[in-house]
């Protein structure tokens, strides 16, 4: 039986209300509304991320797994839904490669992102994703630039997705990223 989201599946109120469920009396209804709607987001995150899709698959399911066993930590007071399973799936790629000779680079982008400033209390990691200066900060960017992020990060499309409805090479959709992203970060950083 397939489990299809509610139609209105940008009110976080909603998947906080799931989640709730699911912590409450471990209702298995909601856990797949949940999967159903956020397990392809969170693949396609990962792909985007540079994740083999079969990998991104495998922490899909371990992330959804770690949902389900430890529903009653979501608090919605400090994240949404949303904010909460991408960390949970970024922290397991994070532990997957910890031994890869690649890990030092990604390191030092996690420590610049953990030394920004952290708003209302919250953690940094959870002010760069939920914050308004980071929606601010987005605005600024050059318009292409701040599409691009809004369609990587947002609506969770891969690289090659974003290249093919924008029309342009693979690479010049990667670069421009990781420069808008630099400039993101420079942001945030100098942000009030």
């Amino acid at each position: 039986m397939p489990y299809p989201a509610s139609q209105d599946t940008d009110n976080p109120v909603y998947w906080s209300a799931q989640m709730t469920a699911v912590a409450a009396r471990q209702d298995i209804d909601a856990f797949m509304r949940i999967f159903a709607h956020y397990g392809p987001r969170v693949q396609r995150y990962l792909v985007g991320m540079g994740v083999l899709p079969s990998q991104a698959e495998e922490l899909v399911q371990e992330a959804m797994l770690r949902v389900w066993r430890r529903a009653g930590q979501f608090d919605p007071a400090r994240a949404n839904v949303s904010t909460w399973l991408f960390r949970i799936a970024r922290n397991l790629y994070i532990d997957s490669i910890r031994g890869e000779s690649h890990w030092l680079v990604i390191q030092e982008g996690l420590e610049q992102l953990d030394e920004l400033p952290p708003e209302d209390g919250a953690t940094s990691a959870e002010s760069f994703a939920d914050g308004v200066g980071l929606d601010r900060a987005i605005d600024d960017l050059p318009p292409q630039q701040a599409r691009m992020i809004r369609m990587s990060y947002y609506e969770a499309k891969s690289h090659s997705e974003i290249a093919k409805e924008l029309g342009q090479p693979l690479g010049s959709v990667k670069s421009s990223l990781r420069r808008a992203f630099a400039k993101l970060q420079a942001a945030l950083r100098t942000a009030p």
